[in-house]
């Protein structure tokens, strides 16, 4: 990746890599590697920016874990949900999707 079509300058001055969607599909563990290593990869759909892959920051650990106050096996079930029409879920993901 040391081409210079593949690298980005952020607002930060901080070089960032970016790598086309199929590029990093065949090559992940490459990509993963860099991230490892501190570098960021931008992905793009085409020369659309889509999403980002930066190192993770133990640090901030995001996620806390809660412990259960009571057992699984007391906790009571709800009432199931009863839908007043029937729902086109198939049809509700596609217009969601922009119909990909």
């Amino acid at each position: 990746m040391s081409n210079i079509d593949n690298q980005v300058i952020s607002s930060h001055n901080v070089v960032m890599k970016k790598a086309k969607v199929s590029e990093v599909k065949a090559r992940l563990s490459a990509y993963l590697a860099e991230v490892r290593s501190g570098d960021t990869v931008v992905i793009c759909d085409r020369s659309t920016p889509i999403a980002q892959l930066v190192p993770l920051n133990r640090e901030a650990d995001e996620l806390k874990i809660q412990e259960a106050c009571k057992p699984a096996s007391e906790i009571s079930r709800g009432r199931p949900v009863r839908l007043r029409k029937k729902v086109n879920v198939g049809r509700i993901l596609s217009e969601a999707r922009g119909g990909r």
